[in-house]
């Protein structure tokens, strides 16, 4: 009763102090609706009269800001691409990886991207760079691939001119002191073991695909640096391979969200007429091989039953990746094999699934709903400057390697036969989608602008992209299939391999016209 009584006697003083606002300010204190009599009834479907007729943004699909391209005297390009926003990202790419390793010691591209962002001539250590890049609010990444290294910086635009020259300095002069090697050593023993003992193998089957599918040349060399040359890798070994592969000619400065003449001229003041730590001379032994296609087999035998302990345990399985020969990404069917890829699509078993995520993707459909003992089943693209490879990678109990084997080849030969329209349409959308939602990002478009410009000296812009995918019949998807599967297949395998079937076997199948394995009988069972 007290409570109601404490109520009450707030609700009369809200409505006595009402009452006093109404008595101060009068009755226009109230607030007018426009239901109102003092307001004209208009409806929502007419312009208010009085107000300015509004003008509203067109949009028609085109790309407002173009990537603009400048080559500097020493044959370093310079790229841009403006956006609106207060910070930018800034780096250099540079076509140096593990492909060009053949003659020297594997691995060293790996001890690079370690490396990058340690003391230099002007930076005593990584502590001062990273210092000097948080008084713009700036974060620095180093990244290779196998044809590529990418320097980059994020930071706020003002500080533009500071995160070039801190990027040149860090490309041209680094030190590479012996506790720097010695400590890059560490690093690189201890990415080895984790990458051995980690649940997912899907960075280990990327290396054996790749290894099987380019045996011993270009892509298919060692991406990790291999245990037995941790200790052999040392400044001089370094500074030779620098020698060769850092030059201006083979590097791209790439901004996004920053003015063209502006980073041109920070280019020239930092990259222009600078000797870099390893001397002047010039370049004399590039490596200029292209990726020879061979096809073949990598296996790995491993106990996979504890690869992860604790209350719920993975279970033991074989994971196998059966991969062809598709094309680079220079070629004019590069799209249609990138829609094939979205069309198989695929992924994990528990993957959190909708139809944004694939679910009706083929081996979705066909491989993953049907057969519950499949764990996973996805589909990858690799494409490089002259070559590419499309794969797909499976995992099961090692009792039913063989089965699995077989229904991965079915889907190969699968997709040379009829593509069926609303499929093939629905891939195009979901690739549409992923490449513009994926270019939303700052950091992606200026990779997307650093490797583009890095291969071709130019960029194709988005809308184009998009413009090529919805030109993909389903007679290109069929051709594409059909051309790659002419080629011998590789093989990657980790795990149980006790019923994994031969590669020739393998290779039969994809050449029949229902990818069945040839029937095996054994005497004994």
């Amino acid at each position: 009763m007290a409570a109601v009584v404490v109520v009450a006697t707030r609700l009369l003083r809200g409505s006595g102090c009402w009452s006093r606002s109404r008595l101060r300010f009068g009755p226009s204190a109230y607030r007018r609706f426009s239901s109102g009599g003092a307001y004209p009834n208009i409806p929502l479907s007419s312009p208010l009269p009085g107000v300015p007729k509004p003008v509203f943004a067109t949009v028609d699909g085109q790309e407002k800001f173009e990537t603009k391209v400048t080559t500097l005297d020493n044959g370093l390009h310079v790229a841009s691409q403006n956006k609106f926003g207060q910070f930018c990202t800034v780096g250099i790419l540079i076509n140096s990886g593990s492909r060009y390793e053949a003659k020297y010691l594997s691995g060293i591209a790996h001890f690079l991207e370690k490396l990058a962002f340690s003391s230099t001539a002007r930076f005593d250590s990584k502590d001062e760079i990273l210092l000097t890049l948080e008084k713009h609010g700036g974060i620095c990444d180093c990244q290779t691939s196998r044809d590529t290294t990418m320097y980059a910086v994020s930071a706020d635009s003002k500080g533009l001119d500071t995160v070039v020259g801190l990027l040149a300095d860090v490309v041209l002069q680094p030190r590479l002191t012996d506790e720097e090697v010695e400590m890059t050593r560490m690093a690189v023993q201890f990415e080895l073991e984790d990458l051995n003992l980690r649940p997912d193998p899907e960075p280990l089957l990327t290396e054996m695909i790749h290894e099987a599918a380019y045996r011993e040349n270009t892509v298919g060399l060692h991406r990790f640096c291999p245990t037995e040359n941790i200790a052999k890798i040392n400044r001089e070994v370094l500074h030779s391979y620098l020698r060769n592969y850092y030059t201006p000619d083979r590097m791209v400065l790439a901004g996004v969200g920053v003015e063209h003449e502006h980073l041109v001229d920070c280019a020239r003041k930092y990259l222009l007429g600078v000797q870099p730590a390893w001397g002047s001379a010039e370049a004399v032994d590039v490596d200029r091989s292209v990726a020879q296609y061979t096809g073949g087999i990598a296996k790995l035998e491993r106990d996979m039953s504890n690869v992860s302990l604790g209350p719920t345990p993975i279970p033991e399985l074989t994971h196998i990746m059966v991969g062809l020969e598709s094309c680079s990404f220079l070629e004019d069917d590069f799209i249609p094999f990138a829609v094939w890829n979205m069309m198989m699509g695929g992924g994990g078993s528990f993957s959190a699934g909708g139809p944004g995520k694939g679910m009706f993707s083929r081996l979705y459909l066909n491989v993953l709903n049907r057969h519950h003992w499949m764990y996973n089943a996805t589909s990858y693209h690799h494409s490089y400057e002259d070559t590419g490879l499309l794969c797909i990678h499976a995992s099961a109990d090692p009792r039913q390697v063989r089965e699995m084997v077989e229904i991965i080849t079915k889907e190969f030969i699968l997709m040379g036969g009829t593509v069926d329209a609303v499929e093939l349409e629905r891939a195009k959308t979901q690739l549409t989608s992923m490449l513009m939602m994926n270019l939303e990002s700052r950091p992606v478009i200026f990779e997307d602008v650093g490797r583009q410009v890095l291969a071709t000296r130019s960029r194709k812009l988005p809308h184009e992209l998009c413009t090529l995918i919805r030109n993909v019949k389903p007679e290109d998807v069929k051709r594409v299939a059909s051309k790659m599967l002419r080629g011998k297949p590789a093989v990657a395998a980790l795990g149980d391999l006790t019923d994994l079937p031969t590669y020739e076997h393998i290779q039969s199948a994809l050449s029949s016209k229902d990818g069945r394995l040839p029937r095996t009988y054994r005497l004994f069972r």
